[in-house]
C-alpha cells in the first residue's frame, strides 16, 4: 500500500506545467532551460514548391528527415500517418515515374486536409499516382504483409512543442500520456514493419522529445525482429546522406538550411537550440533484412 500511495504522489508531482518542467529536466540536465526557450520561440519554416504549384510551408527538419528515405527502385511507397501532407509532398516530388503512394490518415478531419495539400501543391502526373486513404494504420498487418517497398512512418507523438505553446494542453499534460503514446506508436510501427517489404526500408519519425517514444520504440522493434537494422550509426553517416540527396530537394525547397542532426541511443534528433530554432524531429532510417517470422 506505501509503494501505491508513493507512486501515486509521483504522479500527482509529475503534472501540469510544474511535472512537464520536471520530466523534461530530467531527460536534457541542463540544457532543458535553453531548449525550452527555443520551443516557445515561433516556429521557421522552408518553403516546398513543385513546379507552379502552389507552395507549401514546413519545418526543415521535417524536410531533412523524409528526404532521406532512399527512393530509387521504390515501385509501392506507404506514408502510413500522412496529414497534415508535408512529408507526403517531399516523398512525391522525389519518387519516380513509375512509383506509387498511399497516403493514410486515420482521422477524417485531417484526412480531408491531406486531400486538398495534395491537390493543390502536385502537378496531376504527380498526384494521379497518389491514392489516399482514412483507417488506423495499426490494424493494416491483419490483412496485408510484405507489399511495400518504401515506408514512412511520421507518428501521433507528444509534440511537446504545441504543448508549451497552449495552457491548457500543458495543465493537462501528465507522463501516462506520454507512455499511452508510446504504445500506440510501437501498434503503428509493428504494423508497418509488416507491410514493409523484405529488403525494403522504414523511417520512422517524431517531433517528440522523450526518448520512450523514439529510442524506446525502435530499441523495441530492434530486439523483436531479427531483420531489423539500422542505416546510419553515426552523424558522419547521416551528413553524407543528406550532402547526396540535397541536389534533389534543392529544387523544390531552394530556401532549406544547413542542419546537424545529433546522435541519440537508436537515431538522431534536430533540436531547435542547436539548430537555429528549427525542428524537433528525431528520426531513424531502418532496413529490413529478414521477414517477420510469425
Amino acid at each position: 500500500m506505501g509503494k501505491k500511495n508513493a507512486k501515486n504522489q509521483t504522479l500527482k508531482k509529475l503534472s501540469g506545467k510544474e511535472g512537464f518542467d520536471e520530466y523534461y529536466a530530467e531527460i536534457f540536465g541542463t540544457r532543458w532551460e535553453n531548449l525550452k526557450c527555443a520551443l516557445s520561440l515561433e516556429n521557421k519554416y522552408a518553403t516546398w514548391q513543385v513546379q507552379d504549384k502552389e507552395k507549401y510551408f514546413l519545418d526543415p527538419a521535417s524536410v531533412f528527415a523524409a528526404s532521406l528515405l532512399p527512393l530509387d527502385g521504390a515501385k509501392e511507397i506507404l506514408d502510413l500517418c500522412a496529414a497534415p501532407g508535408g512529408k507526403t509532398l517531399v516523398i512525391s516530388s522525389r519518387m519516380g515515374s513509375e512509383s506509387v503512394l498511399v497516403s493514410n490518415e486515420r482521422s477524417a478531419s485531417r484526412k480531408q486536409r491531406l486531400s486538398l495539400v495534395c491537390d493543390n501543391c502536385l502537378p496531376q502526373d504527380i498526384r494521379s499516382r497518389i491514392k489516399i486513404s482514412c483507417s488506423d494504420g495499426s490494424k493494416w498487418c491483419t490483412t496485408q504483409i510484405e507489399c511495400y517497398d518504401r515506408i514512412l512512418l511520421d507518428v501521433p507523438c507528444s509534440s511537446e512543442r504545441h504543448v508549451l505553446a497552449d495552457e491548457k494542453y500543458l495543465d493537462d499534460w501528465s507522463p501516462s500520456r506520454v507512455k499511452s503514446l508510446a504504445m500506440e506508436q510501437w501498434a503503428l510501427l509493428s504494423s508497418a514493419w509488416r507491410l514493409l517489404r523484405t529488403g525494403g526500408y522504414l523511417l520512422y519519425s517524431t517531433c517528440a522529445l522523450c526518448p520512450l517514444e523514439n529510442d524506446g520504440v525502435i530499441s523495441r522493434l530492434l530486439k523483436k525482429f531479427e531483420g531489423a537494422e539500422q542505416v546510419f550509426l553515426d552523424e558522419e553517416s547521416v551528413q553524407k546522406a543528406w550532402n547526396e540527396t540535397f541536389e534533389s530537394v534543392k529544387k523544390f525547397c531552394s530556401d532549406m538550411p544547413s542542419l546537424f542532426p545529433e546522435r541519440t541511443q537508436c537515431g538522431f534528433h534536430i533540436l531547435p537550440d542547436k539548430q537555429n530554432g528549427y525542428g524537433p524531429i528525431w528520426f531513424v532510417l531502418l532496413h529490413k533484412t529478414k521477414p517477420v517470422i510469425k
